[in-house]
């Protein structure tokens, strides 16, 4: 019997990256889209650990699966580390379009050399119970670029040059991306516990 393994977000971008770096998982996945709708969990944590382990272990037991959640954003030195776990709510109620503008309008006197950044990500596996049984941590350091580059991805991929890459994530391919990000970071040091699952 197949293990099922429940993908605890809405966007539809992390949705498919996490089935990218799963494809070779002899497990199910499934997206909350899958299984309808469920009470929405707020993410009042003080860290990107704290909301993907309150994530996963909500949705867990409200889905009575195995539970996959991550928490992730954008860390800019320059800025003192924001946006950091307010990466989806900073500058407001506003598309992404409109936040990186607002970090590009706050980096505008920074000399590229000084506009180093990371995007951070925390993964949490939980059980059906709540248990959190499996938590990993993924970085992936680049610099925030002067203007927006590239329709891919998503969030503020346009604005992030990784390291080693002259073209930000919004450029690059999403297998490009799916090798080095901090989502595939993280997502590689649980891959061991999702084997034994199966």
């Amino acid at each position: 019997m197949t293990t099922t393994l429940l993908i605890a977000s809405t966007n539809q971008g992390k949705v498919r990256e996490f089935y990218s770096l799963a494809s070779g998982l002899k497990l199910e996945l499934v997206s909350m889209s899958d299984i309808g709708p469920m009470p929405e969990v707020a993410e009042t944590g003080a860290t990107f650990a704290e909301n993907a382990r309150t994530k996963a272990a909500a949705y867990a037991v409200s889905s009575g699966l195995i539970t996959i959640a991550d928490d992730s954003g954008l860390e800019v030195d320059a800025l003192g580390g924001r946006p950091g776990v307010l990466s989806a709510r900073y500058g407001g109620d506003v598309p992404f379009a409109e936040k990186m503008r607002l970090i590009l309008d706050e980096l505008r006197d920074v000399a590229a050399p000084a506009r180093t950044a990371r995007f951070r990500c925390s993964i949490a596996v939980a059980d059906p119970s709540g248990r959190i049984v499996c938590e990993a941590d993924g970085v992936c350091e680049g610099t925030i670029a002067q203007e927006p580059f590239g329709e891919g991805g998503f969030g503020y991929d346009p604005v992030f040059v990784p390291n080693g890459y002259v073209e930000t994530f919004g450029q690059l391919g999403p297998e490009v991306k799916d090798s080095l990000s901090h989502r595939a970071n993280a997502f590689l040091q649980i891959i061991p516990y999702l084997r034994g699952l199966t």
